[in-house]
C-alpha cells in the first residue's frame, strides 16, 4: 500500500466523511441526465443511479420500483426524499 502524505490522508479522510452528501449530489445530477439522455447511455445511467441508492441505504423495494418504472421522474422522487431526511 502506497504511502501518503499527511495532506493527502486528509483529503481522503474528508471525502469519506461527505461521501453520503456527494453521493446524493451525484443521485441528483443522474436524475437529470437521465431526462435528456436516450440509447445505450441511458442504460449506463440507470445502472449508476442503482449503486449510488444503495449506497445511500434505499430500501431495495423502492430501487426496485424506481428501475422497474425507468422514469426519470419517480427518481427525482427519491432524491428529493433524501435531501428532506425521509430516508436514510
Amino acid at each position: 500500500m502506497a504511502e501518503f502524505s499527511n495532506y493527502q490522508k486528509d483529503v481522503i479522510k474528508r471525502y469519506y466523511d461527505n461521501r453520503e452528501s456527494i453521493d446524493q449530489q451525484r443521485l441528483s445530477e443522474l436524475c437529470t441526465n437521465l431526462f435528456l439522455t436516450e440509447g445505450k447511455k441511458k442504460a449506463k445511467l440507470w445502472e449508476k443511479a442503482q449503486e449510488l441508492m444503495e449506497r445511500l441505504s434505499v430500501p431495495a423495494s423502492r430501487i426496485d420500483h424506481v428501475l422497474k418504472s425507468a422514469d426519470p421522474a419517480v427518481l427525482a422522487e427519491v432524491v428529493q426524499d433524501l435531501e428532506s431526511g425521509a430516508i436514510g
